[in-house]
């Protein structure tokens, strides 16, 4: 079964349009995981754009799903990582100005700072999972890492998607197949929506998780957000 974890960012976003407390971001998780979502995924920034630190601290104790928390591993992403230790650390090599996580870790340059950070943060027994592009030459130098799973970059699938959805997939079998023969754990995350989930769990069904939040939270905007992370579900449940 491949999990839906809810990227509740676009949430924190649209409170701190605002100022004050609307939409409650606690609120709005705890409702997630009660309209089916298996996981939440936060992604905090230096700038707390989005989700604060304060969130992580104020989401760890009541959330009942798996917790995922995704972010550049500086110093104060470690510390809060140990401190709350979630269910999963998604490792991005996001700098702090960009907009959004667009692109996956060059595993072989970074493979020896890759390896201490994840053994660091497994000792306090979170899963660790790499956010990585689908190139094959990648994912050994991954696995020397110690990481549990990689997440597949899927932006590159979902742009050709709409043109060539075969075409758009090939790479992403191709290393998925090979991150199993790793023995790798397998994620995937990013602009992933009601058009091309369904077609990217048919070619790769044994993903284990995919962490959607942009389209998801826009869909709900129509749909509402309990019968929109199940229109989510069903896309995973073949």
């Amino acid at each position: 079964m491949t999990k839906l974890s809810v990227n509740i960012n676009k949430i924190a976003t649209l409170r701190n349009a605002r100022g004050g407390n609307n939409p409650d971001v606690v609120k709005v998780a705890l409702d997630c995981e009660r309209f089916g979502a298996q996981g939440i995924t936060v992604h905090p920034r230096p700038d707390e754009r989005h989700i604060r630190y304060q969130d992580v601290l104020d989401l760890a104790p009541v959330l009942h799903t798996e917790f995922n928390i995704e972010g550049y591993p500086d110093k104060r992403y470690m510390e809060l990582v140990k401190k709350v230790k979630p269910a999963q650390a998604t490792l991005v090599p996001d700098p702090p100005h960009v907009l959004t996580s667009n692109n996956g870790w060059d595993t072989i340059t970074h493979q020896e700072l890759l390896k201490d950070i994840v053994a660091e943060l497994k000792e306090s027994g979170t899963r660790v999972s790499i956010f990585i592009n689908p190139e094959p030459k990648y994912f050994e130098p991954a696995k020397t890492t110690g990481t549990d799973r990689v997440e597949l970059y899927t932006e590159p699938y979902a742009t050709l998607f709409p043109s060539d959805k075969e075409k758009a997939v090939k790479p992403y079998v191709e290393v998925a197949l090979l991150a199993r023969e790793l023995g790798l754990g397998l994620n995937a995350g990013h602009d992933l929506d009601l058009h091309n989930l369904k077609f990217l769990k048919e070619r790769i069904p044994f993903l284990d998780e995919v962490s959607i939040g942009h389209a998801l939270v826009c869909d709900a905007l129509y749909f509402g957000l309990e019968n929109t992370i199940q229109m989510y579900r069903r896309q995973l449940e073949l």
